[in-house]
């Protein structure tokens, strides 16, 4: 198809995150440091939780889930921005564009989903300990992987085909370093008001409600615990509720702040870094925050270190 002098399906050009530095060459090193860390970590963490009965747990099962979304999600997008740079080459083909697009919002969209609903268990786990193996049964927890998956591949099928039907006809250069709507659209020569607010009411069922869900049910725990007589209890659950309360604040907020707050409020060098901040350091903070600072998964983590040493 045709528009102007412009192909629809012509070949974008990715203008990406080094173009926008000083140094290049150590910002490349400090994503793939990143990266590694990210893949290594949370490939950890799903060994850990899969080889360690103690964590055969709701809690870690959803965890593991996370850790799994989280591969995906940083293997979609950091991958191809490295090659780039290594090759110097930035373009990417419409097909592959289409594919990152649909890959980053479905796997962002189901972490979205999922840590909203994760809030749940936290909320049983503390509000409702002696009901805990009941409401969040195995059957429970796979309706919610089930749900955060789905969610998360709606949002990717419905999105996607309404964002690259519109004809690109401005320029083929996305500022951007993947293939993020909000960027792409720049480039349409259409009106897109209303793609827009479909996109802006989409943002919010996946962002401001669960995030509201998640700031009540967590109000709720804390109100809980501050009613524990038990220090030593009262301490671990404000610990448990506060790591995940920072992982949730700085992946929604991130997100509000593309997708919600309107484009005149923030320049493509700020989108850029704030999508290198929910894309890129999201994933490798996720572990760290949630699990590897865990006392039941540093135990699991030597007690696998002790076995590879005794068979080595």
């Amino acid at each position: 198809m045709e528009w102007g002098n412009y192909s629809m399906y012509a070949d974008f050009v990715l203008l990406g995150l080094f173009s926008s530095t000083r140094f290049p060459g150590l910002l490349f090193a400090l994503i793939l440091l990143v990266f590694v860390i990210s893949i290594a970590s949370n490939t950890v963490m799903i060994i850990l939780i899969y080889i360690d009965s103690r964590l055969h747990t709701p809690m870690y099962f959803l965890l593991s889930q996370l850790s799994l979304m989280d591969i995906l999600y940083i293997s979609t997008i950091v991958p191809k921005m490295l090659v780039d740079q290594v090759m110097s080459q930035k373009v990417i083909s419409f097909a592959g564009c289409t594919a990152q697009h649909f890959l980053y919002l479905t796997f962002g969209g189901a972490e979205a989903f999922l840590l909203g609903l994760m809030s749940y268990d936290r909320y049983v786990a503390i509000c409702n300990p002696l009901r805990y193996p009941v409401l969040m049964s195995r059957k429970v927890c796979l309706l919610i992987v089930a749900a955060a998956w789905l969610g998360g591949s709606i949002d990717g099928f419905l999105l996607t085909p309404s964002t690259m039907q519109f004809p690109f006809c401005t320029s083929r250069e996305i500022n951007h370093f993947f293939c993020e709507a909000p960027a792409l659209l720049k480039l349409s020569c259409m009106d897109t008001s209303t793609y827009d607010i479909v996109m802006y009411v989409c943002c919010i069922l996946m962002l401001l409600i669960p995030f509201s869900v998640i700031s009540a049910s967590y109000t709720r725990i804390l109100i809980t615990v501050y009613r524990m007589s038990e220090a030593e209890g009262r301490r671990k659950a404000v610990a448990t509720c506060f790591s995940h309360m920072v992982v949730v604040s700085l992946y929604y907020g991130a997100g509000m702040y593309t997708y919600v707050l309107p484009p005149s409020y923030h320049t493509p060098d700020q989108d850029k870094a704030v999508s290198a901040f929910y894309t890129i350091l999201t994933p490798m903070l996720n572990p760290l925050i949630y699990s590897l600072r865990n006392k039941d998964v540093i135990g699991a983590l030597r007690k696998a270190l002790r076995r590879c040493l005794s068979l080595g």
